[in-house]
């Protein structure tokens, strides 16, 4: 069994993002909460010049910088590109002071209650992700088509990362509730972790549910690129929820309905994240997949007591 030598908590990929920003800050403060016995933790901001800014971004998207492409590349010069490049000269799972884990912090105006996104569906992150549930039913646990090698996500230069989004909450606000959530589940992850490098987990008997994703959907646009429909107001807020063919997914601006046309029932994600009009992206189609004990039972499983009781999200 190889041991988790180091956790990287990062916050503030996204400088709009308060949560993990303040997280971050409060563990640098009391370094107490994120310690463990058999390994390090490492709490840091990703993006600070954006902290600093109070935007998303200065140059462009740092969560889109991690391709191995781009950080090989010496002729980028964006602020972070430049970032993601020293990031990943420290931590990288190819260097000496690589960390076994990171986990990265971020927020959502959709209403995506507490997602973990896993980099890789490996035995580790799906054993974690299924104590993580039992523990806070809500959880929710989304799974990329994306490997690690073609992803451009900060969690991708790990090779048991995750991303932890937290929402809904505004850009540029904090919202206690949802910062006391993270808090908590970070502490639990923690605590699994220890108790994995001790051999000491048990299997967890209930099926985990994985979220895979399928594709982003784009806003109706024009010849010009203008957007010409809302998302549908019986879709809005109703991120995890099935939408059947046939259903409402957007309204145009004179009052026409959008219908899904597709021949499967999805269930959309990052529904009207403010975030992504940006990126040409109105929500994200997952297919909903069950994940038996008997698929994880390969890796060793924790016996860890739960610290805390489930929310409600």
């Amino acid at each position: 069994m190889n041991q988790i030598k180091r956790v990287v908590i990062f916050g503030g990929t996204h400088g709009n993002e308060l949560t993990g920003i303040y997280l971050v800050k409060k563990f640098d403060r009391a370094p107490d909460l994120i310690e463990r016995s058999t390994f390090e933790t490492i709490a840091m901001l990703a993006n600070p010049k954006a902290c600093e800014i109070g935007k998303r971004y200065v140059d462009t998207d740092l969560n889109r910088c991690f391709l191995r492409q781009d950080l090989e590349n010496t002729h980028l010069s964006s602020y972070e590109a430049l970032r993601a490049q020293e990031i990943y000269r420290i931590f990288s799972s190819t260097k000496a002071q690589k960390s076994d884990l990171i986990v990265d912090l971020h927020s959502t105006t959709a209403n995506m209650g507490i997602t973990l996104i896993l980099a890789v569906q490996h035995p580790f992150n799906l054993s974690l992700a299924a104590y993580l549930t039992s523990v806070y039913p809500e959880l929710k646990i989304v799974a990329s088509v994306t490997s690690n090698q073609d992803s451009s996500a900060l969690r991708s230069i790990s090779e048991w990362g995750f991303t932890l989004e937290v929402g809904p909450v505004a850009q540029g606000v904090l919202d206690a509730r949802l910062f006391q959530q993270t808090e908590e589940i970070i502490g639990t992850m923690l605590d699994w972790v220890e108790t994995y490098n001790q051999g000491t987990i048990a299997p967890i008997k209930s099926p985990l549910t994985i979220y895979q994703t399928v594709r982003a959907i784009d806003y109706p646009r024009n010849e010009k690129r203008e957007i010409q429909a809302m998302i549908h107001p019986d879709l809005q807020f109703r991120d995890y929820k099935p939408l059947n063919p046939g259903d409402p997914m957007f309204l145009t601006f004179d009052g026409e309905s959008v219908l899904y046309e597709g021949k499967s029932t999805v269930y959309p994600i990052f529904i009207n994240e403010a975030a992504y009009y940006e990126k040409g992206i109105a929500m994200c189609f997952t297919q909903k997949q069950i994940v038996s004990q008997l698929a994880i039972d390969s890796w060793p499983v924790v016996r860890a007591v739960p610290r805390a009781r489930p929310f409600s999200v």
